[in-house]
């Protein structure tokens, strides 16, 4: 049998982990009053689970979800982004429109995107953006009884404020985590905090290079009790210097928390949200 030799003059593009897959992100919206959080559970109704489902259906084949920030049951996602490896040849358009008519109303894609096999929904982001939606009225609300927290008490913002600028910057947040955190440092650069009233809303905005467990929820609850006069305005630079979870602020409800964007490096060609920051959502 006569041995057929490789052409040395040849040049062959690297083949990826498996020729046949490609990867593909997705921005995803969703309200998550009826959700018991982003990740699987068993018999419990979750964001990834429709999703994937979903996404499953038009690719013809079981789907794997990777999210860039999971989110606690009850809390909102306005610019999650995650991605996927499939084999199924699909447009953008085809993915958006195919996997929104096999998703619950409470749950919608916006737009989907090839992305580089280096693409990682969690690992690659280099930023996060938060709200938090307070509504502040004598009596409570009907329509915004799932989307904002409401609170009867009044609320001084200009106090809030003051104490919100102590957290921006490189800090410790470990008076600002969740017990059960498991993140390897409790150490996250705020990059931005800010607070704005309209009518009887008042949002609170939160960007950094990433989040500990509930660390925004505690943040807000935290300027809530500097807002009614509870605490003074200095009471977070104290939280930051004791680093104590214990002696920090009551957890605010997850409800009035949204998921608002996620950062990632300009050579992804993600789409970028232009209601991040500084726009409110207001």
């Amino acid at each position: 049998m006569q041995r057929i030799r490789a052409n040395p003059d040849l040049q062959l593009p690297p083949e990826p982990h498996d020729a046949c897959r490609r990867r593909v992100a997705l921005g995803v919206e969703y309200d998550g009053s009826a959700f018991s959080g982003w990740q699987s559970q068993h018999h419990a109704r979750t964001v990834q689970q429709c999703v994937e489902e979903a996404v499953s259906k038009v690719a013809d084949e079981p789907i794997r979800l990777h999210c860039a920030g999971r989110t606690d049951a009850g809390v909102h996602g306005l610019g999650q982004v995650v991605h996927f490896d499939t084999r199924a040849l699909r447009s953008e358009r085809a993915w958006v429109l195919g996997t929104n008519a096999n998703l619950p109303d409470d749950v919608a894609v916006q737009w989907a995107q090839p992305v580089a096999d280096d693409f990682h929904a969690r690992f690659s982001a280099t930023g996060r953006h938060y709200r938090y939606l307070i509504l502040r009225r004598p009596a409570r609300s009907a329509l915004w009884r799932s989307r904002a927290v409401w609170t009867h008490r009044a609320l001084d913002v200009a106090r809030m404020q003051e104490a919100g600028q102590s957290l921006i910057g490189r800090h410790d947040f470990t008076s600002f985590r969740a017990l059960a955190c498991q993140a390897k440092s409790p150490v996250r650069t705020l990059r931005y905090l800010s607070l704005a009233r309209r009518g009887e809303l008042i949002e609170l905005r939160v960007g950094a290079d990433g989040f500990l467990h509930h660390m925004v929820r505690n943040i807000a609850g935290v300027l809530m009790a500097v807002g009614r006069g509870d605490r003074p305005a200095d009471w977070t630079r104290e939280l930051l210097r004791l680093r104590d979870r214990a002696r920090g602020g009551v957890t605010a409800p997850p409800h009035g928390l949204y998921l608002a964007g996620v950062d990632y490096p300009a050579h992804f060609g993600l789409p970028v949200r232009d209601d991040v920051d500084p726009p409110s959502m207001l």
